[in-house]
């Protein structure tokens, strides 16, 4: 088993195909297929499940993946610290954001990340944070913004802010028009659109109208949230969301927004990273500077119902 081999593999598993891979990799797919064959030769058991809807990685298969993952950006880290710098800012680093969160802190971190520290390059990924989490505990992300109160083993979770969530749309009733807060009462049957049963948000919906004994009328599952928004802004249904989903949009395209209170809903959000392998310089850097943009803009308003758990200097 060599270096090779194992960036071979990664690919495989990321694109699904041996045919895209090989593709990617400049490598002829005969060739891909015989390197393959040698690693699971050598380690005794089947890696890779071949069918028509491309290749997927057995069990033994996953366990080899996050390890690889883990050897090949480490490889990739001690080539940027010895050739710029031991304790230089540089090299890739992979951030999962929350699709909620991505509209007001995607930019801006591109930005700041740009001209703080031009020798890091930056991924995003966007997705639902059960995803991210995954996506975390296979060495793909070096940091994530997770919406989990549970901790994860081989997980570093940094608690940074608690969200509170709000009401769009006119749930009617005895809601008075004027009013900026919803008592969770008044949800009791209300048509809602909500996102799918394995989103976070999803869930902790179910649990708070459950303890609270208020029916939770979901009308309609809707993993989009720019769908969400339009649904409740046309009058069709509510939906309930944080302020950071609106935070970037223009208010005169938006519904009536209101707190959701008696008693408020909140979603702690925490910072999290692999503690398997030593954090990086420019990993740190990263994740302070996320603490930083996360401070400003809370201390600015332009997130609303945000209470801050950390200091700018945590990190």
């Amino acid at each position: 088993m060599d270096v090779r081999q194992l960036r071979y593999f990664v690919s495989i598993v990321d694109y699904g195909s041996l045919g895209k891979a090989a593709e990617k990799l400049f490598v002829a797919q005969p060739s891909l297929s015989q390197q393959m064959a040698r690693l699971e030769e050598d380690l005794g058991v089947p890696l890779l499940l071949r069918s028509n809807q491309g290749v997927s990685p057995t069990s033994e298969g996953k366990a080899l993946y996050r390890h690889a993952r883990l050897i090949l950006r480490q490889m990739e880290q001690l080539k940027q610290e010895v050739t710029r710098g031991g304790g230089a800012e540089s090299g890739t680093v992979a951030v999962g954001l929350p699709t909620t969160m991505a509209s007001v802190l995607a930019v801006p971190l591109f930005e700041r990340v740009q001209e703080t520290y031009p020798g890091i390059r930056l991924q995003l990924f966007e997705s639902m944070s059960g995803y991210l989490n995954e996506l975390l505990a296979n060495g793909r992300l070096d940091l994530a913004i997770l919406f989990r109160g549970s901790d994860t083993p081989g997980i570093t979770a940094l608690h940074v802010f608690d969200e509170a969530l709000y009401v769009l749309g006119e749930p009617g009733g005895e809601v008075s028009a004027r009013s900026t807060t919803c008592p969770l009462e008044k949800l009791d049957g209300v048509r809602l659109v909500a996102p799918g049963v394995l989103n976070g948000l999803r869930l902790l919906l179910e649990r708070t109208f459950s303890r609270e004994n208020v029916d939770l009328n979901i009308v309609a599952d809707i993993d989009s949230l720019p769908a969400l928004i339009s649904i409740a802004y046309l009058g069709k249904a509510c939906t309930i969301l944080p302020g950071s989903a609106v935070a970037q949009l223009d208010p005169s395209r938006l519904p009536k927004i209101r707190r959701i209170v008696e008693p408020t809903i909140e979603r702690p959000a925490s910072i999290r990273w692999p503690n398997a392998a030593p954090v990086h310089a420019a990993t740190v850097a990263v994740r302070q500077m996320i603490i930083a943009l996360l401070t400003e803009q809370i201390n600015d308003g332009i997130w609303k119902g945000v209470n801050l758990r950390v200091s700018p200097s945590t990190g």
